[in-house]
């Protein structure tokens, strides 16, 4: 018995996906064909869930919000340093 899995891309939901090999550890990769959309390759099934897009846009949320650094990675789960990359803080910034 054979299952098919349908895959959309998370970012812009296209169904015009295709296999893409595979990541460093071992996870299915995959490609949109989209031409519009603005991630090109993706993995469903992420080992850290700081590269998931909803805990991304949970971070800028909490950050227009007014939450901090550390209190948004001890919420997320996730460490201080991930929530600087994702907000793109310049050292200045951070010392702020």
């Amino acid at each position: 018995m054979m299952v098919t899995e349908a895959v959309h891309c998370p970012t812009c939901g296209g169904i015009d996906i295709y296999r893409h090999g595979y990541s460093a550890t071992g996870k299915k990769r995959y490609m949109c064909r989209n031409t519009e959309c603005t991630q090109k390759t993706f993995i469903i099934d992420y080992t850290n869930k700081e590269y998931l897009p909803s805990v991304k846009q949970q971070i800028v949320d909490m950050a227009m919000n007014g939450s901090g650094i550390r209190d948004t990675g001890r919420v997320l789960g996730i460490s201080p340093t991930t929530v600087i990359k994702e907000l793109g803080l310049t050292q200045r910034e951070k010392m702020m």
